[in-house]
C-alpha cells in the first residue's frame, strides 16, 4: 500500500503541508528554496508591518494558504476572507479560527465589489502565472476605492514566466505555471490591470506594492 501511495500524483499543496523542506525547480532545472516554515508558522512582525497593518477594512486574503495572515486580521477585527484551491490548507485555517473557503479567485467569490483589500501575500501575485489577469480580477472584487496590496520581488527580477514543479523529499509535483515580478517591474503590469503603485514598502528583506485605481494612485520609491 505505501508504494502505491507514493505513485500517487503529487500536488503542488501535498508538498507544502508535508513539513518537509521543498525546492522549485525551473524548466531550466535550477532550483530554489522555499520557505515553507514561515508559510506554516504565526505571522510575524514583518508580516505585520507590510501586510496586516496595512488593512483598514474588509480584507480578502487570496492563496490564503494555512491561514497565517487571515488570522492575523481577524485577530485585529478586520473582517477577512481567505480563499485557497487546496481543501486541506483551508481546513488547516478554519482550525486556526480563520474564516475561510475552498474557491479559485476566478470562480464565484463571496461579496463581490464590497472588500477594501485585496492581498496577494508570499508573491502570489504569480498565481496561473498571468499577473495581469489576476490583478483585473481583483480589481473587479474590489471597492471602486480598494487597494491590492502585492508582496514582490527585488529590484533587477523584472518580470519571469516560467511552467515549474515542487520537489519534496525526492518527489516532484504536476507542472504549473507562475509568474514572479519585481518591484521595478510592478508598476508597469498594475497600469495594464487598470492600477497604479500608490506606495512601497520594504521590511527585513521584504518588498509590498499598495495598487489603487489608477486615478488615486501615485508611484512612489
Amino acid at each position: 500500500m505505501t508504494d502505491l501511495m507514493n505513485m500517487q500524483p503529487l500536488t503542488a499543496w501535498d508538498a507544502v503541508l508535508s513539513g518537509h523542506d521543498c525546492e522549485v525547480i525551473g524548466s531550466d532545472g535550477t532550483a530554489i528554496p522555499m520557505d515553507v516554515r514561515r508559510w506554516m508558522g504565526l505571522s510575524d512582525a514583518a508580516d505585520h508591518a507590510l501586510l496586516v497593518d496595512r488593512c483598514t477594512g474588509p480584507t480578502l486574503d487570496v492563496g490564503c494558504g494555512v491561514g497565517r495572515v487571515t488570522q492575523a486580521l481577524a485577530a485585529r477585527d478586520i473582517r477577512a476572507l481567505g480563499i485557497d484551491i487546496s481543501p486541506e490548507a483551508v481546513r488547516m485555517a478554519r482550525e486556526r479560527g480563520a474564516d475561510a473557503v475552498h474557491r479559485n479567485i476566478f470562480d464565484e467569490v463571496p461579496e463581490e465589489g464590497s472588500w477594501r483589500e485585496a492581498l496577494l501575500a508570499d508573491g502570489n501575485i504569480g498565481i496561473g502565472g498571468d499577473p495581469v489577469r489576476l490583478l483585473r480580477r481583483l480589481r473587479r472584487l474590489m471597492r471602486p476605492d480598494g487597494a491590492v496590496i502585492v508582496e514582490v520581488d527585488g529590484p533587477g527580477t523584472g518580470v519571469v514566466h516560467d511552467i515549474i514543479r515542487l520537489r519534496v523529499a525526492g518527489r516532484l509535483t504536476e507542472s504549473f505555471a507562475w509568474t514572479w515580478v519585481g518591484v521595478d517591474a510592478v508598476a508597469e503590469l498594475a497600469a495594464e490591470a487598470g492600477l497604479a503603485v500608490g506606495e512601497i514598502r520594504r521590511h527585513d528583506g521584504r518588498c509590498v506594492a499598495r495598487l489603487m485605481p489608477r486615478a488615486a494612485g501615485k508611484e512612489t520609491a
